[in-house]
């Protein structure tokens, strides 16, 4: 039976990441401390047979995908399928501001995340279905062999809990650390196993 292991990165810190902001595709860069997390990560997976790297297209990510590539002399491929959610109008706001600001909407999507949409953005169905397809192709693509993925802790999430089998309803059941390592095994009898969790 044939295995496709998928290394499932988190992007390292962000600036502003103490304020508790809604980044979503707003385009902010690594902290020093987050270069330092994936320079960390890049020691840990040196020597695993990656064959190729793939990474969301927002420079948090690409940043550390360069970063991780360079151990195994590759090209990242940049994926604007992998994004984060799309934020819409709270993108670059506080959990605070949006509490004060739209309090009933903020309980109402709490209430139900996997249908309501930020405003003006995404729900979590359509980001699923954006990513769900992407990592397919990716797994198709690369049977048999070892890859990386750096991305989002929302994207990390649907990834896993599809892996696992369980419900969008439970995205907030996983934790995904900055600079954080989960692994994948995809079998071609479309069976999966989460090997890391938040690793």
């Amino acid at each position: 039976m044939k295995r496709t292991r998928l290394h499932l990165v988190r992007h390292g810190e962000v600036e502003g990441a103490e304020e508790k902001r809604y980044n979503g595709q707003s385009d902010v860069g690594l902290t020093h401390k987050g270069v330092a997390q994936i320079g960390l990560l890049q020691m840990r997976i040196k020597k695993m047979p990656i064959a190729a790297v793939y990474s969301s297209d927002l420079t948090r990510c690409t940043d550390g995908a360069r970063l991780l590539a360079s151990a195994f002399e590759l090209e990242p491929v940049a994926m604007p399928e992998l994004r984060e959610i799309d934020a819409g109008d709270w993108e670059g706001m506080t959990w605070d501001e949006i509490l004060k600001k739209h309090p009933k909407f903020w309980k109402q999507r709490l209430k139900d995340i996997v249908n309501t949409p930020f405003p003006g953005g995404e729900n979590l169905l359509d980001v699923a279905k954006r990513i769900r397809p992407a990592i397919q192709g990716l797994v198709d693509k690369h049977q048999g062999d070892e890859i990386v993925i750096v991305a989002h802790g929302g994207v990390n999430r649907i990834i896993l809990l599809d892996a696992i089998g369980a419900p969008l309803e439970s995205l907030f059941s996983i934790e995904q650390d900055f600079g954080c390592l989960n692994s994948i095994d995809y079998y071609d009898d479309g069976n999966s196993v989460v090997r890391l969790l938040n690793g």
